[in-house]
């Protein structure tokens, strides 16, 4: 192989396929489009959700219930976790359960549940707490700082509302 034999054949500018053109040109009479059919035509253009006439994906699917878009969002957390992530005597902070991947993805309130034993002395504050996990936190000699949420279900409809 030379060292000129790289490039050859290989153009920067190559000229444009005329579609159309006669017999000759190799993409003449039908211009690559085949025979009949709806592609075929000109203007045709075709659905995103075409499926070759088939009953759409979308349609063969059975809808159930509905999401409401003005329900709160509640990331639970079990007792057991905290202890395991958390020392003695430290305070249970939203920001420190996301800092420790406790508390994932988006969510309204964060409410702690009782699954579990907790040994450790810890200040838990949450929005939310269950009776079981508010007796054990308490029996560990805790305490319990329940949090207002950012916005009422009323506000955040007020806001959805403004929005659209």
């Amino acid at each position: 192989m030379q060292l000129n034999d790289v490039h050859r054949g290989i153009t920067k500018h190559r000229p444009r396929k005329r579609i159309g053109r006669g017999p000759g040109s190799g993409t003449g009479k039908t211009a690559g489009r085949g025979h009949k059919g709806h592609k075929s035509r000109s203007g045709y253009s075709r659905k995103p959700n075409f499926q070759g006439g088939a009953m759409p994906m979308f349609r063969r699917i059975p809808k159930r219930g509905f999401n409401n878009k003005f329900s709160t969002d509640v990331f639970a957390v079990n007792v057991s976790r905290l202890s395991e992530a958390f020392e003695d005597g430290d305070t249970v902070t939203l920001e420190a359960l996301s800092s420790r991947n406790l508390a994932k993805g988006r969510f309204d309130e964060v409410k702690i549940l009782g699954d579990g034993e907790i040994t450790k002395k810890l200040t838990v504050q949450a929005h939310r707490f269950s009776k079981s996990a508010e007796e054990k936190i308490t029996a560990a000699g805790g305490t319990v700082e329940k949090l207002q949420a950012k916005r009422t279900p009323d506000e955040r409809v007020a806001a959805l509302k403004a929005a659209e």
